[in-house]
């Protein structure tokens, strides 16, 4: 069986720093062992977050970024009447706690939500890092870029998408972002609840269900419990009628 067909349970995904297979993702290629030791003696692993805890709170003094090196990360917003507001899901690989660098506070806070390890870079040395690397510098603005782009591709689609595309494009961005790191696209356990993911995708826990059970039905998709098989790829791309970037969307 080979490395892309493997079944991904995102709490299992174990790496280490220097021979870190997930290094592309959240650090620059060609970085020289003398750069990569600098950003190796910067980095701290706290001890690895158990399920429920959080990485930090909205309102917490801004001090690092953190890279997921194992499990998931939910990025929400508590409001005023006790409930939370879902604003995304972090895999291994991404980078958590950027939302903090303006106002030097966190505006959100990070739950785990199995078992996860992350390794903590503090901003301060990783600024200074970045002035003296220019390729880390580069690297962060690019990651930047790319995490505002996703913010808005979901909110065009909370406005524009109905529940069938909403929920097709969360599973293509899984899908997508699993195999950038070398695991199964078409198959996964999903780490967060049916409730959040409708919190995230503006939808009701029932129509999460029925559209998993609709999906299931057409034959595009298996659902067991947590773990995902997509049988048909292709189908859930034909589910979504966003344009391509650079191209005026119609809104009537």
């Amino acid at each position: 069986m080979t490395v892309a067909n493997k079944l991904i349970d995102f709490s299992a995904i174990k790496v280490a720093c220097r021979e870190c297979s997930l290094a592309r993702l959240c650090l620059p290629m060609g970085l020289d062992r003398s750069d990569m030791d600098r950003l190796d003696t910067a980095m701290t692993r706290p001890r690895p977050l158990r399920r429920g805890e959080h990485l930090f709170r909205a309102g917490d003094p801004f001090r690092s970024v953190y890279a997921v090196r194992s499990g998931s990360i939910k990025a929400y917003t508590p409001c005023e009447d006790g409930s939370e507001q879902v604003l995304g899901f972090h895999l291994p690989g991404e980078l958590v706690g950027m939302d903090a660098i303006e106002e030097e506070r966190h505006v959100c806070s990070a739950r785990v939500l199995e078992t996860t390890s992350v390794c903590s870079m503090p901003y301060e040395q990783l600024a200074e890092l970045a002035q003296d690397i220019p390729s880390l510098q580069q690297h962060f603005i690019r990651l930047m870029s790319k995490e505002l782009a996703r913010d808005e591709a979901m909110l065009l689609l909370l406005a524009k998408g109905n529940a069938e595309e909403r929920l097709a494009t969360f599973l293509l961005s899984l899908s997508t972002r699993l195999k950038d790191r070398g695991f199964s696209d078409i198959e996964f356990n999903l780490s967060m609840s049916r409730h959040d993911i409708g919190n995230y995708l503006g939808l009701a826990v029932e129509t999460v269900s029925r559209m998993f059970s609709r999906l299931q039905e057409e034959g595009v998709l298996t659902v067991h419990r947590k773990n995902i098989r997509i049988h048909d790829l292709g189908r859930l791309r034909e589910m979504i009628h966003l344009p391509e970037p650079g191209t005026p969307m119609r809104c009537s």
